[in-house]
């Protein structure tokens, strides 16, 4: 653990590190802190390391990243051709009627929200497939919750959130895809309320890159990211 972000797994071609929640993956301002990548840079001493795989801001978890471009560029037709197993953990409000579920729903633009960046389900999306397994459920007070491990089948950007959202069960500290997008608006202004921290439960969006794996060069390789402390107190017992 280095104060700049959890290795996972580190050699002379890959990088794995456990991505905190609330950094976004690529440079947005000066300082080289506020970015994973900049803070990659920072521990490898160059400007080599490539992301493989993004995570939103607030998900937090694995991120793969090649040491190199021709590295990069194997692993990226390997993610681009969907073999890579991703798991992921996500705390959702509700309890799901079944222990198991798939949610096939094509995804795009979001036309009816005023956030620019929102996406919806709608008829004329790409495909989507996600599903989704109860690993427990719970309540705080009248408030009920349940952990999921989910697999999403595809890679659209959103997908998990607006995936579980449409089933009836947001993710718990969502923003952007919860009971109410303004918050997001107050959010990114500044502007967030203590009502607002108190309908979100949680400072980030639970949602968790938890597990990785693929085959690469004749081999398999397993990687697995423990939560961060305030995913992993709420969700417990």
């Amino acid at each position: 653990m280095t104060d700049l972000f959890q290795v996972i797994h580190e050699d002379r071609d890959l990088l794995v590190v456990n991505k905190p929640a609330d950094l976004v993956c690529h440079p947005t301002k000066a300082d080289e802190r506020s970015s994973l990548i900049g803070r990659v840079r920072l521990h490898l001493g160059n400007s080599e390391g490539r992301l493989v795989n993004r995570l939103d801001r607030e998900t937090s978890g694995l991120v793969l990243l090649a040491k190199s471009g021709p590295v990069t560029g194997e692993l990226a037709k390997l993610f681009e051709s969907s073999t890579a197993r991703k798991e992921y953990d996500a705390i959702v409000h509700g309890w799901p009627e079944q222990d198991e579920f798939s949610i096939d729903a094509p995804l795009g633009k979001d036309d009816r929200s005023i956030i620019a960046i929102k996406d919806c389900v709608r008829a004329d999306g790409a495909a989507s497939q996600t599903h989704a397994r109860v690993v427990r459920r719970f309540a705080r007070g009248e408030n009920r919750f349940a952990l999921l491990r989910v697999m999403p089948r595809t890679g659209r950007k959103h997908q998990i959130r607006i995936h579980l959202a449409h089933a009836g069960h947001s993710i718990v500290g969502d923003k952007m895809y919860g009971s109410d997008e303004l918050i997001y608006l107050r959010f990114v202004t500044g502007a967030l309320t203590d009502e607002d921290r108190i309908r979100l439960f949680l400072t980030n969006h639970a949602l968790h890159a938890a597990r990785l794996s693929f085959n690469w060069r004749g081999r398999e390789w397993s990687f697995e990211a423990p939560v961060p402390a305030e995913f992993s107190e709420f969700a417990s017992p």
